[in-house]
């Protein structure tokens, strides 16, 4: 076993160290500790069909609770994300959706919403009928949590959601410019303690280059997450929208988001690490084919590119219509 390293080396190693060197460093900690084998997971609020696995529409939705409302307004999003989402703006409906899905045979749902001004996604309101579709149905729970209090991550584990999915921001900067969020960088660590105190299993997100293209708070982050060992990591990219004042951003290059998380490896030599559906489509191909070469351990609706690599390389390969975040109730 390699040493780990910690977050200010991990920053140096990523400013003065080659991509290939990074990239055979990582993937040799990988197969150490996981083997030769890789998934990919297509969940259906993203249409994928390729000549090896097809999703259903319904397989894996994602439902807002707060329709297409969202306190926060981020620059990167603008709330065009909630547009693409099944609303459930009350109790009842979110039942209603929920029993619905199982009959039509969904394997599970994300759980999302917009955030309140506090940056919270109002679940207090909905962890009884949550508890409801986990005893009424066999639906996978991922839920996007925003900020945690301790009150809402005992209602969660009570609920027993499967796995909770928290953004994590590194820099008061972005939190502030990109969120409009006046709070401190470490609400997002104690969120996180307060889900790992009560047994609800994490998929902490850190978004490459979401301070308008440049990769700022990201090492912080995972310096945090060091602290709390998560169950997986899930990373993801800027992915410029139209109609947002990020259109014209040049999102974080194929080569740095992979030097990102190679050096995150080193870091988390033992923790699934996970590449999630938000990645620039210009550059997914390659974002892709180097997240396999360094030893991803998922990816979610993966590229060509992708499939062929692993299969290059004889890597096992598992295709699940569900969230990536399922990778980590593997452990």
């Amino acid at each position: 076993m390699k040493k780990i390293i910690d977050e200010q080396t991990a920053r140096d190693m990523f400013l003065h160290e080659s991509l290939e060197a990074l990239l055979m460093s990582s993937s040799s900690i990988y197969q150490e500790n996981f083997g030769r084998e890789i998934s990919f997971y297509a969940p259906s609020f993203i249409k994928y069909e390729t000549e090896d696995f097809k999703n259903r529409v319904n397989d894996f939705p994602a439902i807002s609770i707060t329709g297409k409302s969202c306190a926060l307004n981020c620059e990167h999003c603008k709330k065009h994300l909630l547009e693409t989402m099944i609303p459930a703006q009350t109790p009842e409906e979110l039942l209603d959706v929920c029993v619905d899905l199982h009959e039509k045979g969904a394997r599970g749902c994300l759980i999302s919403g917009g955030a309140d001004p506090a940056g919270k996604v109002p679940l207090k309101k909905f962890i009884e009928t949550l508890k409801k579709i986990k005893k009424q149905t066999n639906l996978m729970l991922a839920v996007h949590t925003g900020i945690v209090d301790e009150e809402t991550a005992k209602g969660l584990a009570f609920a027993g959601i499967d796995i909770a999915l928290v953004d994590v921001i590194g820099d008061k900067e972005t939190l502030e410019n990109v969120y409009h969020l006046n709070q401190d960088i470490s609400e997002f660590e104690r969120s996180l303690k307060y889900l790992k105190e009560n047994n609800v299993k994490i998929a902490p997100h850190i978004v490459i280059g979401l301070n308008y293209g440049k990769i700022s708070g990201e090492f912080h982050a995972l310096g945090m997450l060091q602290k709390i060992k998560p169950d997986a990591i899930v990373f993801v990219s800027l992915m410029p929208l139209k109609n947002t004042p990020m259109f014209s951003t040049a999102p974080p290059s194929a080569e740095d988001i992979a030097k990102f998380i190679s050096t995150a490896r080193l870091m988390f030599p033992d923790t699934p690490l996970i590449l999630g559906c938000a990645r620039n489509r210009k550059d997914k191909a390659v974002i892709d084919k180097l997240a396999v070469l360094g030893g991803i351990n998922a990816i979610a609706h993966p590229s060509k590119t992708a499939v062929t690599d692993a299969k290059k390389m004889n890597l096992k390969i598992n295709f699940e219509a569900v969230c990536c975040a399922e990778y980590a109730l593997l452990k």
